[in-house]
């Protein structure tokens, strides 16, 4: 017997999240079912505002509020020091830490040359233009500690070492093939107060 259309239109939706696979996606269809309409509505109405309230800074490539990107505000970020991170979320678990106040740069894919992911030149300039303008001194590569991650991390090197000689890496408090959003607050504190030349 098969599930009826709209439940199998969700359950398709559901498995696009990360870590979701069928049956956990037809377990957390199966469970909504079971919610009050209101809650459904509710979740609905937050759902369609995303992508009018929740935008990309196009300077850091941060979330932010429609108003302004309050992570590129130089009066109020130190502009000497750019981390550059994966994803907007890494950037949220960092500043939990309270131990960064530079600037950060998301990056809109790393390099993964199995899945044909290549760094844009675009990028790679606008990244090359903040650090100019900002005459920002250090670069802080926070990418995870993954085969893609490091790639990444030697190309960054390459490229932004002639315009900035001080470029440091996470200390190796972070463990191997691990993701920065499943790091305690402690560990990764460590980790950007001990941070090495790279």
């Amino acid at each position: 017997m098969d599930f009826p259309n709209s439940l199998k239109k969700l359950i398709q939706i559901l498995k696009k999240l990360p870590g979701v696979g069928t049956k956990t996606a037809e377990r957390f269809a199966f469970h909504m079912i079971e919610w009050e309409d209101n809650e459904l509505f509710l979740l609905s109405d937050h759902l369609k505002e995303l992508p009018l309230k929740v935008e990309r800074c196009d300077s850091c490539g941060c979330i932010k509020n429609p108003e302004a990107c309050q992570l590129c505000d130089i009066d109020k970020r130190d502009a000497s020091i750019m981390c550059i991170v994966s994803s907007p979320k890494d950037i949220f678990s960092i500043e939990q830490t309270s131990t960064f106040r530079g600037m950060y740069h998301v990056l809109n894919n790393l390099l993964s040359p199995f899945e044909k992911k290549s760094i844009d030149h675009c990028e790679v300039a606008k990244i090359k233009k903040r650090i100019t303008t900002n005459k920002t001194q250090e670069i802080l590569i926070a990418l995870d500690s993954t085969i893609e991650g490091d790639a990444t991390s030697l190309f960054l090197k390459q490229e932004l070492e002639p315009i900035c000689s001080k470029i440091s890496r996470l200390a190796f408090g972070v463990p191997l093939n691990s993701s920065l959003e499943y790091i305690d607050e402690g560990t990764l504190a460590r980790a950007l107060i001990n941070r090495q030349s790279f």
